[in-house]
């Protein structure tokens, strides 16, 4: 980003595609971190419908705009966009950050990357994970080092849930409305489920953690205030991510 604040033919264009983009604080981050290393690059926030997100994003390869980085509510309708995606991307089924190459998109995944280093820097090793999304197919792919327990109200699903993985035998729990669940024993909770209600648990560790932004609503949150949890989401990740998506974009 040059000092003067301005695009010019040189610019290397990001976008930072979301519902809300605008309101958030991830360009504003990035473009600082540009600026101060006097990079001719510029991530500018893109407010997009679903309705447009395909539209957007695949004419993105006739575009100015360089590649762009995807809010947490749009990362799993993005790799079928693709014309090519990284292993990650193709296993879970996300992806949040964009390269247009040639006339080619070109997809990975960096903040589930980030979010395993927040655990390392933390000095999580027991976590429970809640739901069989995409996050959590990310985040079983990049668990080496954790010693990691699954939860899901549907055993059937928990199980072949763990052969996409290809983890082998897990540790597989059932969580559901009727249960009293105590998650105290682990060190962290990662909630990766679209559960609107997580009534059902009676305990939680010091640290609980989604990825969902402060405009998503978050049953985990709810819970964590209840319980006097501390509840981190993907805003509060936010200097981590941007740094990452820094680094790649540049």
């Amino acid at each position: 980003m040059n000092n003067e604040n301005r695009i010019s033919k040189q610019t290397k264009l990001f976008g930072f595609i979301g519902e809300e983009a605008g309101v958030s604080r991830f360009c504003a981050l990035t473009n600082k971190l540009f600026k101060t290393n006097n990079d001719d690059v510029m991530i500018i926030p893109m407010n997009i419908r679903e309705d447009d997100l395909y539209f957007t994003v695949s004419n993105m390869k006739k575009s100015h705009v360089d590649g762009a980085v995807i809010s947490n509510e749009y990362v799993s309708h993005i790799p079928e966009m693709l014309d090519e995606a990284s292993l990650m991307v193709q296993r879970s089924g996300m992806c949040d950050i964009v390269f247009k190459e040639g006339e080619k998109l070109r997809g990975d995944i960096f903040s589930i990357r980030v979010l395993t280093e927040h655990l390392k820097d933390i000095y999580a090793s027991k976590i429970a994970i809640i739901g069989i999304n995409h996050h959590a197919k990310a985040f079983s792919f990049l668990a080496c080092g954790f010693e990691v327990s699954y939860y899901y109200d549907n055993l059937e699903e928990l199980m072949a849930f763990s052969k996409e993985i290809d983890a082998g035998e897990i540790d597989m729990n059932r969580i559901a409305s009727d249960m009293n669940v105590d998650f105290s024993s682990y060190d962290v909770v990662l909630d990766f489920s679209d559960f609107d209600n997580l009534s059902m648990i009676t305990h939680l560790p010091k640290v609980v953690l989604d990825m969902k932004n402060n405009k998503e609503f978050s049953a985990l949150r709810a819970r964590a205030e209840k319980l006097d949890a501390q509840y981190t989401g993907y805003d509060a990740l936010l200097e981590k991510l941007t740094q990452k998506a820094y680094k790649l974009i540049k």
